[in-house]
């Protein structure tokens, strides 16, 4: 199995950008067929360190992944975050 874990600092944290992001993230439950799970969080603490919002996926194997990065409905979720946020930072891993 492979682990996928995103998160995301958004540009302008603020209601309507925490909702067209989530919204985004939460369109892709069932929208690849490799994607095995995906849980979306959003942070508590807000802490200077926290970032806004957590993306956690799970795949078969690194082809999996693979698969869903270059899928046709992914891409219009990840092009939307890169609009919406600062930065991101990225973990994949197999367990």
């Amino acid at each position: 199995m492979v682990k996928h874990i995103v998160m995301f600092k958004l540009a302008e944290k603020n209601q309507a950008s925490m909702d067209k992001a989530l919204a985004a993230l939460k369109s892709l439950d069932g929208a690849v067929e490799t994607l095995r799970s995906i849980e979306v969080g959003v942070d508590f603490k807000e802490s200077e360190r926290s970032y806004d919002i957590v993306l956690t996926t799970q795949f078969d194997d690194k082809a999996g992944l693979e698969t869903y990065a270059a899928h046709p409905n992914h891409q219009p979720v990840l092009q939307t975050m890169r609009e919406l946020c600062a930065s991101s930072v990225v973990v994949d891993y197999e367990l």
